[in-house]
């Protein structure tokens, strides 16, 4: 990955707010993304972002983060666009997705499946 970004952030603030959006995107998350521009994007979180320090078009050193979205359709098949890199500072907001798709109770009767859904 490259050392250098489109935007730097040297305020606590700012930072803060980079790692408190990191923090929402845990691997594997679905999630749905609106960006500060009126985007949106919805898709599964491929690794969570972590805040790094990058270098602007002026060689002034900040920090930044970038996350990885494997974009998805409304119906659940993966969106032709595939992966897609967001500056972590272009994020407005994250929601989290429901897993569309939950365990079903396993068959298994010997050894009892651990992953399988208990019958309450």
């Amino acid at each position: 990955m490259s050392r250098d970004a489109p935007r730097i952030h040297v305020d606590a603030a700012a930072i803060a707010r980079l790692e408190a959006i990191a923090t929402q995107l845990p691997q594997d998350a679905q999630v749905r993304v609106r960006l500060v521009d009126g985007g949106e994007l919805r898709g599964i979180v491929a690794a969570m972002p972590t805040v790094q320090a990058f270098y602007d078009a002026d060689g002034r050193e900040g920090m930044n983060a970038v996350a990885r979205i494997e974009s998805f359709l409304d119906d659940g098949r993966a969106h032709g666009g595939g992966d897609h890199y967001l500056w972590l500072d272009q994020v407005d907001s994250v929601e989290r997705l429901p897993n569309p798709s939950p365990p079903e109770p396993s068959s298994r009767i010997r050894p009892a499946d651990p992953n399988a859904p208990t019958h309450e």
